[in-house]
């Protein structure tokens, strides 16, 4: 009987051991699946869930290494933003921002790498062919074209300037090239209603941050991508 005894001791006394290692373990689990959830914010836009442009820019990097020739970078920029916050106020601002991102995520699918460069400023990078490639512009600028509908009630009228570059036409596979590209094309097209693609001239445009130099932020953006 003693023996029993103490053979169920000893299956008890693992058994406690063993619980009581987990506990730590558990707990560093759950620090660690928070952590990665807050490092995971930090990699996004709070506003508008796109990649920050760090994360936007190491994503598209990798499509334009793996995709090479058949990749598109796309540059948009809202248009009269400013009287939008001016007529409706900020919050149908962010709106219209929230809403031109959800737009851009479904047109450009899961697989592509989508950032807020800057305030109402939006870059894409994705998989397209070059016979794709004007059909698939004419669709996004439908889309961004689209009235936005505010909580209240209130539709916003809305519209976005486009420009895409992509590596065959331009002649490089660097990102900042095809971005200053793609930026210079779409102020050719500004107002236009249409996507402007960016030649070879394009990418001798002077620019300051690997964005056209005069453009609103290029002072203060930062670092090219």
């Amino acid at each position: 009987m003693d023996a029993v005894l103490h053979h169920r001791g000893r299956i008890g006394s693992r058994a406690l051991l063993l619980t009581t290692a987990a506990v730590p373990l558990t707990g560093w689990a759950v620090h660690a699946g928070a952590l990665h959830k807050r490092l995971a914010a930090t990699r996004k836009d709070p506003l508008t869930g796109l990649l920050r442009r760090d994360s936007y820019t190491a994503r598209a990097r990798r499509l334009l290494a793996r995709h090479g020739a058949d990749t598109a970078v796309v540059i948009v920029d809202q248009d009269h933003f400013k009287s939008v916050n001016d007529d409706f106020g900020h919050p149908a601002g962010d709106t219209v921002l929230a809403t031109t991102a959800a737009r851009l995520t479904a047109w450009a699918g899961p697989r592509a790498s989508v950032g807020r460069l800057a305030g109402d400023e939006f870059a894409v990078v994705l998989a397209l062919p070059a016979a794709r490639l004007q059909q698939r512009l004419a669709q996004l600028v439908r889309t961004l074209h689209a009235p936005v509908v505010l909580e209240d009630g209130r539709t916003v009228d809305v519209a976005a300037s486009v420009g895409a570059a992509t590596p065959h036409a331009v002649g490089s596979r660097d990102l900042t090239v095809l971005q200053r590209a793609a930026d210079a094309a779409l102020y050719d097209g500004k107002h236009s209603g249409r996507a402007a693609v960016a030649s070879p001239a394009h990418t001798t445009v002077p620019s300051i941050n690997g964005r056209r130099a005069g453009r609103p932020g290029t002072a203060v953006w930062g670092q090219a991508a």
